[in-house]
């Protein structure tokens, strides 16, 4: 299947530099580096030189709709901040401050996780603008964070976000069954709270074999969810977070079995396994990068080089499964690759590693995707969406 995949150049300006310097000069705590950017969202809007606030104009405002008439979400702009950013879903409504238009907190399994103990976790890749973590799933567990998105959700949706909550299977189990009731608890506590369920199948950074890699065990987890949830009075919308780094005939298995079972949509990818780093356009190499657990595992790679991959992924899906919602996450760090993806049918875009390497990134890509916008001769979305027949 042919597309169109540009990789668009952003230029280093002097915040870009400065981002730069910090992370040179904390090359030895990047998990530290990491967390940091929590801080940064707390207090832009009191530092001058950050210029954070939230943007409530209505250009890039985004309405994403499901055919089964589940609640619809309402983005300030598309621009997502991934599950990983917020672990503990503690002061959701300061990430608005640095430009997105959603976040998703997580991912929360059942009950606390300190996650993988080896150190460091995370590594930087500087030259391809990628970052590779094995945290295991560190989180405080998917009850706590369940109740602070709840406490929070208003305070969110007034500063222009909506909230969902990112749930995996515990990692450790072993029973089928025991499995399947964990992550059903887990699904339980976060729909009562959030304003969607992203459902983590494809997670590489715990030691364990993905649930993506099961098509058969996956379809009995997924059926249960949406059993569970289609017993309830409200309807929320419900996504599969997949790997990028499925091959055509598994993908094919997979978005087969999401339709059949009712699944609302999909994030396309998750972090992609440094294993398999050789097959993404990067300068390093497997055996250049730090090991982040005790086995000598590297983890997962995220960051720009995962941008030609996710494309391809969600053009195929676009043209093969046209009915089910996209959220585009991997390598997305400009406004032009946002609007690039808006015109393929993507809902929305989810980011992370692109704060770790260029300034202020989210409000950057709004200036950026408005530019493009009106380029074309839009002046919001709502009318790209209207022009185009998206419902």
């Amino acid at each position: 299947m042919s597309f169109e995949c540009i990789d668009h150049e952003y230029y280093l300006g002097t915040g870009d530099k400065l981002l730069a310097l910090i992370r040179k000069v904390f090359h030895k705590y990047p998990e530290f580096r990491h967390d940091s950017f929590k801080h940064v969202a707390r207090f832009a809007p009191f530092i001058p030189f950050l210029g954070g606030k939230p943007d409530l104009s209505k250009s890039l405002k985004r309405v994403v709709t499901f055919s089964d008439h589940s609640n619809s979400l309402y983005f300030s702009c598309p621009i997502i901040l991934a599950a990983g950013a917020n672990k503990t879903a503690l002061r959701i409504k300061d990430y608005a401050n640095v430009g997105f238009g959603g976040i998703t907190v997580g991912t929360a399994t059942r009950r606390f996780r300190e996650g993988n103990t080896h150190k460091p976790r995370i590594g930087f890749l500087e030259n391809d603008r990628a970052i590779h973590n094995s945290m295991g799933l560190n989180n405080e567990g998917v009850e706590v964070i369940s109740k602070r998105v709840d406490e929070q959700l208003m305070a969110a949706h007034k500063a222009g976000l909506s909230v969902g909550i990112s749930v995996a299977e515990t990692p450790g189990l072993t029973d089928e069954d025991e499995k399947i009731k964990d992550i059903l608890e887990s699904f339980a506590y976060a729909y009562k709270a959030g304003d969607y369920i992203e459902i983590n199948v494809s997670c590489p950074n715990t030691g364990e074999n993905r649930v993506d890699l099961d098509t058969r065990f996956l379809e009995r987890i997924l059926t249960e969810i949406m059993n569970y949830r289609n017993a309830q009075a409200l309807r929320k919308a419900v996504y599969a977070k997949l790997s990028p780094d499925l091959n055509e005939m598994h993908l094919n298995a997979i978005m087969e079995m999401l339709e059949c079972t009712g699944i609302n949509g999909v994030v396309v990818g998750n972090t992609y396994p440094t294993k398999k780093i050789s097959e993404l356009p990067v300068e390093t190499t497997y055996e250049q990068l730090t090991p982040l657990r005790a086995d000598g595992d590297c983890g997962g790679l995220s960051g720009r080089p995962l941008y030609e991959n996710m494309m391809w992924t969600v053009s195929y899906v676009r043209s093969h499964y046209p009915k089910m919602s996209v959220i585009a996450c991997g390598g997305i760090d400009h406004g032009f690759k946002v609007y690039d993806l808006l015109k393929i049918g993507v809902d929305a875009v989810q980011c992370y590693s692109v704060v770790a390497f260029r300034w202020m990134a989210a409000h950057a890509m709004r200036a950026e995707l408005e530019f493009a916008l009106r380029e074309d001769g839009y002046s919001s979305i709502a009318e790209f969406d209207d022009r185009n027949g998206k419902k």
